[in-house]
């Protein structure tokens, strides 16, 4: 008989040049043997290089459309991703209330790669006030702790975001000034564990994504978020040192490395 595979929904952005957002959710889940569902938040208008163009889709068919896959499937995590306006926060945190059971792993995409902005203070706070008391995983950037923490500091941002209800917070370093990459997770009012990569050369479209529905993958499988984190963070390694480059832009993480490893 075929597998029975863990479903994940995810609400994610929808990216046109197939590296991040909904897309980048898809390959991952699958790449780990999950079902992938999926409601979109935002269209977009975007290449490899950087957001032109952010069109929020209206709370009312997001609230619709998650309680159609929920009536209809047994998720086993959600996933969020590019949120991009207040009012789609709320319409997420409606969902996410009807299942408090269901664990959820939070990337918030702040501001595209290429720089644009796709948050403003109100969005941030609403966030802050109302998706983070429901989360599991989170996993900013360190800009992107900051941003949700007011602090300059890694650790106090660590801190701060579990006072604020967040169960687990990795914050990744790839925008540090370091020679390699420093990931910390905090858990349980400290640092837990402080993960060290090695730097790789290029800039990626999607490595946020990546790493975040890796941990939703793995938790949907039955692991422990701490387990879950760790393993997520060597996948996404492995398929950023093996991107490639579609367009003129970022590189895009290669999700299915390890099909090319065994072949």
């Amino acid at each position: 008989m075929p597998p029975n595979r863990p479903v994940v929904l995810s609400f994610s952005g929808h990216d046109p040049s197939g590296c991040a957002g909904v897309q980048a959710d898809i390959e991952t889940l699958v790449s780990h043997q999950c079902h992938a569902a999926s409601v979109i938040t935002a269209l977009t208008e975007q290449d490899t290089r950087n957001v032109k163009k952010l069109i929020p889709q209206s709370p009312e068919n997001i609230i619709s459309q998650a309680n159609t896959l929920l009536d209809d499937l047994h998720v086993n995590a959600f996933k969020i991703g590019l949120i991009g306006h207040h009012e789609t926060a709320i319409a997420i945190y409606a969902i996410l209330k009807q299942h408090p059971h269901i664990p959820v792993i939070l990337d918030p995409v702040l501001a595209a790669g290429g720089g644009t902005e796709l948050s403003n203070d109100r969005l941030i706070g609403t966030i802050v006030d109302f998706l983070l008391p429901c989360t599991t995983v989170l996993t900013p950037n360190s800009e992107e702790a900051r941003k949700l923490a007011g602090f300059d500091e890694l650790d106090e941002c660590g801190l701060e975001l579990l006072e604020q209800g967040c169960e687990y917070v990795l914050i990744t370093g790839t925008h540090e000034a370091t020679a390699s990459v420093s990931n910390q997770l905090f858990y349980d009012n400290r640092c837990w564990e402080t993960y060290t990569w090695d730097r790789l050369p290029a800039s990626f479209h999607g490595s946020g994504c990546t790493l975040a529905a890796s941990i939703a993958a793995l938790m949907a499988h039955g692991l422990e978020p701490v387990q879950a984190v760790m393993e997520a963070q060597e996948y996404t390694w492995n398929s950023l040192q093996s991107a490639y480059q579609p367009g003129k832009g970022q590189l895009n993480p290669n999700r299915f490395f390890w099909m090319e490893d065994e072949s």
